[in-house]
């Protein structure tokens, strides 16, 4: 339970919200005013989804433990799927090889998991 009421709560919550929608509308609203997308800006915008999961990615793999090592299983397993989607660009082959791979090298313990 926390100290907080539940009108602080309900607050809080409505001001992230609204917070977010002004931020995505912002855009939306500048979009409406341009005519066409400068060529460089549609480049920078389809390297968004791939730079926004390799920062989501690229800790888990690396700071699994707390610490900075890359004598992982996580990580060793991650390189290897990372590798498939680059050869097969295919989401499930990649998340097949990358799962099977990082509950193989768990069972078999080799890097001491």
């Amino acid at each position: 339970m926390t100290s907080h009421s539940t009108l602080a709560i309900w607050g809080t919550l409505a001001a992230i919200g609204i917070g977010t929608f002004l931020t995505r509308f912002s855009f939306l609203a500048a979009l409406a005013r341009v005519d066409a997308i400068p060529p460089l800006v549609t480049r920078i915008l389809r390297l968004i989804p791939a730079a926004v999961i390799a920062a989501i990615a690229v800790p888990a793999l690396t700071h699994a433990t707390g610490t900075f090592d890359l004598a992982t299983d996580r990580f060793f397993a991650g390189t290897v799927a990372a590798f498939v989607a680059w050869r097969t660009r295919n989401v499930v082959a990649t998340i097949a090889v990358g799962m099977g791979l990082l509950w193989a090298v768990d069972a078999l313990g080799w890097f001491g998991g």
